[in-house]
């Protein structure tokens, strides 16, 4: 099993991104972006980074302490995707005009919606798993 820590590890470092990119979108790239963003994908992309983040290092909080119950370690790995498809994807397209990919967003929102919906699951398994 993927150690809980790694999912603490890389929520952190999603936050600290998130936090440099929001930073970016406000001094150095307020230009770029009012010219290629006229949409507001940026912000929404942060957004999302931010929140879901937040929400990974929850996963690795809650898959340290309770790791029989699975479900946790899922909304990991369900959040994670969603952050590099959904807001990866936002990203790409708001700041290098890169559209390839805008297919997979919705994929990476579903990710998103999954990856709370595994968390919900492990915390009604607590008691039932060994946990």
């Amino acid at each position: 099993m993927f150690p809980a820590r790694w999912f603490l590890v890389l929520g952190a470092l999603n936050a600290a991104i998130a936090v440099a990119l929001g930073a970016a979108g406000a001094h150095a790239l307020k230009a770029q972006l009012a010219a290629m963003d006229p949409g507001g994908l940026f912000p929404l992309a942060l957004q999302y980074h931010q929140m879901n983040a937040l929400g990974l290092v929850a996963a690795g909080l809650a898959a340290a302490r309770f790791p029989a119950v699975r479900p946790f370690a899922w909304s990991g790995w369900l959040l994670l995707a969603g952050i590099v498809l959904f807001s990866g994807n936002l990203y790409l397209r708001s700041i290098a005009g890169i559209h390839v990919f805008h297919a997979v967003t919705p994929v990476g929102g579903i990710c998103f919606i999954a990856g709370w919906l595994a968390f919900a699951v492990g915390a009604l398994r607590l008691g039932k798993d060994g946990a």
